[in-house]
């Protein structure tokens, strides 16, 4: 199938299935044309991609697992062992956000005692606000 009938049928850019491709994890042929063309299993393969990005897993991961999950090697087991990972990840991360949100409250109460108290002070550097913050690389 063309790579337009394979975006259709997963509801997938046909932009995201070239990057998928690029990364080796689908691989079809080519028609005489020169045109893609995709196996009845690059249907079955994107949907697993699709459904662990929306889980949160990396392509990376999903890379290194689809040659068990085409050759059916996945058992629900390795499954659970791989969600119950991305739950801890999870918690791990709600953990950092946490702390850092009672270290920015902290901040405020501090701020606003200096306030009430009428002890104004100039910060030495501007605080960063949504306007003039430049975005920071990832």
């Amino acid at each position: 199938m063309k790579i337009s009938e394979l975006s259709e049928r997963t509801g997938v850019s046909t932009h995201a299935l070239r990057h998928y491709e690029r990364l080796n994890m689908l691989r079809p042929g080519r028609r005489p044309s020169g045109y893609r063309d995709y196996p009845e299993s690059a249907v079955r393969d994107v949907r697993f991609i699709v459904l662990g990005r929306d889980m949160g897993f990396s392509l990376k991961q999903l890379a290194e697992a689809l040659p068990a999950y085409r050759a059916g090697r996945l058992t629900p087991q390795q499954g659970i062992e791989a969600l119950n990972e991305r739950i801890a990840a999870i918690d791990r991360q709600l953990a950092q956000l946490q702390a850092l949100r009672s270290r920015l409250l902290g901040h405020v109460q501090r701020l606003q005692q200096q306030i009430h108290h009428g002890q104004p002070r100039r910060p030495a550097v501007a605080w960063p606000t949504p306007a003039t913050r430049r975005k920071e690389p990832r």
